[in-house]
């Protein structure tokens, strides 16, 4: 089935979240509340839940996105693959959401049979966007609302559910996939786990977006390579 979906429809997706808050001390109390219940479940017994609270970032209840990385791949002359990516990001998590839902909106619309795609996309990307819009009250996109639909009516692709050829425990990083396929790090600066840090303390947006954009890249190669691809990336461009 891979092969038969080109690349030049395929919408290569990256997320990076933070904690709602700077720090714990800055929760609403209610939230506090929440979160105290909702780290319960995997905190250590000798951890508070502002221990934790780095980990917020992670789920949608609790965190944010505050930058989006998107491209897809267009070939020129017939062969020379470019990837064209663009990042939305910035302190207005709806506004940000509300421009990238006009593009994925726009992508769709000109395409037919075109697909997302990410790493562990299904279980974190693709979900953690759809409950961020309805959190902000942005309408969701139909290529990202799965109410009603089949499992095989999703238009999602997961590079690492590709890799996991029905192996339902076992989970591979993007870093590990990109060694083992020759593929450059995209984890030369920065790392997921750094991001708040990054972001709360440093302010530097343009840094996480140039990280999110490595971790695209990084996925949109790794699909070619397990398409069996011979018509490489040769150029990236940013699309402002």
């Amino acid at each position: 089935m891979l092969e038969a979906i080109s690349p030049e429809n395929i919408l290569f997706l990256d997320i990076e979240t933070v904690p709602a808050y700077p720090s714990f001390a800055d929760v609403p109390e209610h939230f506090r509340d929440l979160w105290d219940k909702k780290s319960a479940y995997f905190r250590k017994p000798d951890q508070t839940a502002e221990d934790v609270y780095e980990r917020a970032g992670i789920y949608a209840e609790f965190g944010k996105i505050v930058c989006i990385s998107a491209g897809h791949t267009v070939l020129q002359d017939g062969s020379r693959r470019i990837f064209r990516v663009k990042s939305f990001f910035g302190d207005d998590e709806k506004a940000l959401l509300e421009e990238f839902a006009q593009a994925l909106i726009k992508f769709y619309g000109a395409r037919s049979g075109a697909f997302l795609c990410a790493h562990n996309g299904r279980e974190f990307d693709f979900p953690y966007t759809a409950r961020r819009m309805l959190v902000n009250g942005v309408k969701l996109p139909p290529m990202l609302s799965v109410f009603g639909k089949k499992p095989w009516e999703f238009t999602f692709l997961d590079t690492m559910e590709l890799w996991k050829f029905g192996d339902y425990k076992h989970f591979t990083s993007l870093n590990l996939m990109a060694a083992l396929f020759g593929i450059p790090t995209p984890k030369d600066d920065i790392d997921g786990s750094m991001v708040a840090g990054v972001y709360y303390r440093e302010r530097d947006l343009p840094r996480i977006a140039a990280y999110c954009e490595k971790d695209v890249l990084t996925v949109a190669r790794l699909l070619l390579k397990l398409r069996g691809d011979a018509n490489e990336i040769a150029e990236v461009r940013r699309v402002e």
